[in-house]
């Protein structure tokens, strides 16, 4: 039986990452255009359940407790990956991008994540089985960062304007001017940075900030590198549809900042105390379920009567 940290498993979990990354830049978005509604949610649902029947493959093949383990951090990081969503909304409204274009940038930058958050997560993984404090360390600086959530809950910042990309600007060529899909162009013989360009920066330099959030937590259910991995690419590979899937709508979820807080405090807490409480996977899921499915429900039970907030407002104008 292949065991759960086989070669031949890693080489076909990579194998497939590839081929469906190829098929979807390759085939089915081989033309830039505007992702609707519908097709959003086709691939949505398409991410989801590719992400539980492999789920249901680590159950059958490696137990019940891997299976939850996947579960649970597969849903940590899909929650956690709606507040990327809110971010790169303001930042496609704040550089002008259009909505035929949106696509390309996240491919790309969602690559790039790909890449970068694997590193983390074997950095991380080496990290906890050689040095076993750096729990506690990151357990403390998950609860510091979901009580910094819940404080900040109203506040969205896209980078636009921090000191790196300041100093960017200054080193930078670039244009303001949009030129088709490229990344880069040439003006007076000269190759400048397009916007699509800046936009990309700002999406990978987001996915590492929140990835210093995302990866601690699922190590707090699991140090497996393998299912560490797994679920958060599961969820990174769905991120794209999930964002033309919402979009729009973002301002309708006003307690899910709250959730997100609450789940990051959980975790933190159980990391910190891991050498003294024990709580089984299926509990730490259903604190977990409980957090996201609450916040979510009160945000449509009880929606907010203000304006429109400037999630909306930015997704509209890069419609």
């Amino acid at each position: 039986m292949v065991s759960i940290g086989s070669p031949w498993l890693w080489a076909g979990f990579i194998g497939f990452v590839i081929l469906m990354l190829a098929l979807d830049l390759g085939v089915f978005h081989r033309k830039a255009h505007a992702v609707s509604t519908q097709e959003a949610l086709l691939w949505s649902g398409l991410w989801v359940a590719m992400a539980l029947l492999f789920n249901l493959g680590i159950y059958q093949w490696f137990g019940a407790k891997a299976g939850t383990e996947f579960l649970t951090g597969y849903l940590i990081e899909k929650s956690l990956s709606i507040d990327n969503i809110f971010v790169f909304v303001l930042i496609f409204a704040s550089l002008k991008i259009p909505s035929h274009y949106q696509h390309r940038v996240l491919f790309w930058g969602i690559l790039s994540a790909l890449i970068l958050r694997a590193g983390m997560i074997f950095a991380g993984a080496a990290l906890l089985a050689r040095f076993h404090a750096l729990i506690y360390v990151f357990g403390a600086f998950l609860i510091v960062t979901g009580i910094k959530m819940f404080m900040q809950r109203k506040q969205h910042d896209t980078g636009a304007d921090s000191w790196w990309m300041q100093k960017l600007r200054r080193v930078l060529p670039s244009t303001a001017t949009l030129h088709g899909g490229h990344f880069w162009a040439k003006v007076d013989h000269r190759w400048l940075a397009t916007p699509l360009f800046t936009a990309l920066l700002l999406v990978e330099f987001t996915d590492v900030i929140f990835a210093l959030d995302s990866i601690p937590a699922i190590f707090a259910v699991t140090t497996d590198p393998f299912i560490v991995f797994t679920s958060n690419i599961f969820a990174i590979l769905g991120l794209r549809s999930l964002f033309f899937l919402l979009a729009g709508m973002l301002d309708r979820f006003t307690y899910l900042k709250v959730g997100l807080a609450g789940v990051l405090v959980f975790v933190g807490a159980k990391m910190t105390l891991v050498d003294f409480v024990k709580l089984p996977s299926a509990v730490s899921l259903g604190v977990i379920a409980l957090l996201i499915g609450g916040s979510v429900l009160a945000s449509l039970l009880w929606p907010k009567p203000a304006a429109a907030s400037a999630a909306h407002s930015a997704a509209s104008t890069t419609r």
